[in-house]
């Protein structure tokens, strides 16, 4: 096989996205709004298999962007997230978004010092941080499982209701069980099932979101 040497970048986008469209054989299963999201995490980690682990519920895409729409706080667990998310993407949905609008506790004093003095993780202590304004929050979860399982708690236990919840923590220890948790709560939501996932698919799965619109 040849280097195609003279290809812009958007030409080679869209020549990814061709060679996923031929690729990828059980696109029926998504609707479209769906699958262009899909298409997106499978363009972001050249892994056709990532998709099968992809689940919606409860209307997490036109949910999502309603919140987007009357710019909602987005909570993330890592600085990585908040770092990787486009202020022009969500200007064109509400132009009032501000880096003031995305929340990441993570390296917070108060966050860092409970964390060393009761044994917790940073995460967890930034989730319980951010309690207050999770009602009507989208909710990006890529690193931490501690992070999505406190938020889950939340929801199932004091009724909060987040807008939107994207649960793609990776790991070994407690990811698969925080998703499972996650998927007994009746928000909208976009997981990544398995021990799959991690920050920049968390970011890549808003930006598509936002493509949607």
């Amino acid at each position: 096989m040849s280097i195609l040497w003279h290809l812009s970048g958007q030409a080679i986008e869209q020549e990814s996205f061709r060679r996923i469209e031929e690729e990828y054989k059980d696109k029926a299963r998504f609707s479209a709004e769906e699958w262009h999201i899909a298409r997106r995490l499978i363009h972001t980690t050249a892994d056709m298999h990532i998709a099968d682990d992809l689940v919606f519920h409860h209307d997490p895409i036109e949910k999502g962007l309603e919140a987007l729409r009357s710019c909602a706080p987005i909570f993330c667990d890592s600085n990585m997230i908040r770092a990787g998310l486009s202020l022009p993407r969500l200007k064109k949905l509400n132009g009032g978004y501000t880096k003031d609008n995305l929340h990441c506790y993570i390296s917070d004093a108060d966050v860092i010092a409970r964390a060393k003095a009761e044994g917790y993780t940073r995460a967890f202590c930034g989730a319980e941080k951010a309690r207050p304004m999770l009602d009507g929050a989208i909710v990006l979860i890529g690193n931490a499982p501690l992070a999505l399982a406190r938020i889950a708690r939340y929801i199932l236990e004091e009724k909060v209701q987040p807008a939107m919840v994207i649960g793609m923590p990776v790991g070994f220890v407690n990811v698969v069980e925080s998703k499972e948790l996650l998927a007994q709560c009746p928000v909208p939501q976009i997981v990544l099932e398995g021990r799959r996932g991690g920050s920049t698919l968390a970011v890549a799965t808003l930006h598509a979101i936002t493509e949607n619109a």
